[in-house]
Parts: C-alpha cells; sequence; structure tokens
C-alpha cells in the first residue's frame, strides 16, 4: 500500500496470510514505487511499515523461489533501490523478521522497532549462500562480527540483542511505536533536503568504498552553495523555523 502525507511517502506491506513473503507482484509494485518516489521532489522521507504486527516480513517468498518465479537476484534489486534511495528511509519494525526481511530492513537508513520481535536469518540452517551483495550489506552496516551472528550461526535474536548489536536505533512499546515513527519521519522532512541527501551519499558511498575524495567534495559544494544554506543561518539568526526548498 502507498501513501503520501505531506513531504512523507509510506510503503506498507500488507499480506499478512503470507506473513508478508515478497513476491514477483510485491517486489516489482515495491521497485515501481521506489523508482517514481525517486521522481517526486515533494518527498523528502520514506517509510516502510507494515500491517502485520506479527510478522513484519518473511523475506523472499519460497514457493516462488522454489518455482523460479523469482530469483534471489530479483530480491536483492529490490533491496538494492532501497538502499540507494537518495531520501532517508525509516523501516517500521512492528513484528518478526525472517530471511530477506532482516536485509530489508537494513537497507534502510533508520530501523525503530516494537518490543519484542526477533530475528533470524536461515540460509546456513537451509544449505544456502546468502547473496553476495547482502552479505556486503550485512558488513558494511553492522561489521563483521554482528555479519557472522546473523549468516553463519543463523542466531534468533531478540530485540534487546539486535539494539545491542546496532541493528535497530531504538526499541519502542507498541502503543507509542506510531507516534515515534511519525515523530521522526516529520523532524527528518523538516532538515534542509539537500544537505541530508549529500551527507546520506557520502556516507553510504564512503563506508563501501564507491566514493572518491573528489566527488565527496563536489556534493558538500552542491550543498553548501545553496540557497537552503542562506535560509538555514538567517532563521537561526532570526530565531524561527527555517523553510527549506531544497535548492
Amino acid at each position: 500500500i502507498f501513501s503520501q502525507e505531506g513531504a512523507i511517502a509510506t510503503i506498507s506491506l500488507n499480506n499478512p496470510t503470507k506473513h508478508n513473503a515478497l513476491g514477483s507482484k510485491e517486489l516489482l509494485t515495491i521497485r515501481r514505487h521506489l523508482i517514481d518516489i525517486e521522481k517526486k521532489t515533494s518527498i523528502r522521507v520514506l517509510v516502510l511499515s507494515s500491517t502485520n504486527n506479527t510478522t513484519f516480513c518473511a523475506g523472499a517468498s519460497l514457493e516462488e523461489l522454489r518455482n523460479g518465479d523469482i530469483t534471489s537476484n530479483d530480491f536483492q534489486s529490490m533491496t538494492d533501490l532501497l538502499a540507494e534511495a537518495k531520501i532517508p528511509t525509516i523501516c517500521a519494525i512492528n513484528g518478526n523478521l525472517f530471511g530477506g526481511g532482516a536485509e530489508l530492513a537494513l537497507s534502510c537508513d533508520f530501523r525503530i522497532a516494537t518490543s519484542n520481535i526477533k530475528m533470524r536469518v536461515p540460509a546456513s540452517a537451509l544449505g544456502l549462500c546468502y547473496p553476495i551483495s547482502g552479505i556486503d550489506r550485512y558488513v558494511e552496516r553492522l561489521g563483521h562480527n554482528a555479519a557472522k551472528r546473523i549468516l553463519l550461526a543463523a542466531e534468533s535474536l531478540s530485540d534487546s540483542q539486535l539494539l545491542e548489536m546496532g541493528f535497530v536505533e531504538r526499541i519502542e512499546d507498541l502503543d507509542e511505536f506510531e507516534t515515534v515513527v511519525n515523530q521522526y519521519a516529520i523532524n527528518l522532512s523538516e532538515l534542509a533536503p539537500l544537505a541530508v541527501r549529500a551527507m546520506k551519499q557520502i556516507i553510504n558511498k564512503k563506508s563501501s568504498g564507491k566514493l572518491s575524495n573528489e566527488e565527496a567534495e563536489k556534493l558538500a559544494a552542491e550543498c553548501n552553495e545553496s540557497q537552503d544554506v542562506k535560509e538555514g543561518i538567517t532563521a537561526q539568526k532570526e530565531k524561527r523555523v527555517p523553510v527549506f526548498k531544497g535548492f
């Protein structure tokens, strides 16, 4: 389900009978929404959520993987697209994570979870090697030790363990969860979009070694020479909330 309220877009997984497993239809739909979002300058933040309070996402559909309707590359191309989104992304995790569902969440910039969730990626228990780009994402974002616990050891991890290893930033009780996620999205949407996008690209690409110092300097310069910088400084001087235009 896609929705937009102001500068905040939301993609909500809505197939609870299959634990939000993602088949060809779901993968194509998410890809289409992500591509459309990139074209809309009015959208500054994306929230990935679920209508299912039991399982947030069970990853790729095992049935469609067995039938050959999808491949692991189909799933990876979608998570790659999510990870490369120019705007900041929040994963609102209100249920358990299994398999590729964990990487779906990890592909977002921020992860806020409800209490008592669990996560397990059982690739090694099934005799599978997790896709290479997915392994790269675990190592880049969580480090070698956490990646080994999740992928090699196939540990079943509790909410407190996920918080400790940095997989999630916050854990909230269910009755406060939606309010916290919405406020976090609002706060992000009110920041200078050029600065947010530039620093997101620099952080992500530097960590993977895909960005030179020259490219980083160019991104920073475009941001620092913008009208938003003048607005931010003026607003601070005038003790008011800045109104950023994104140029």
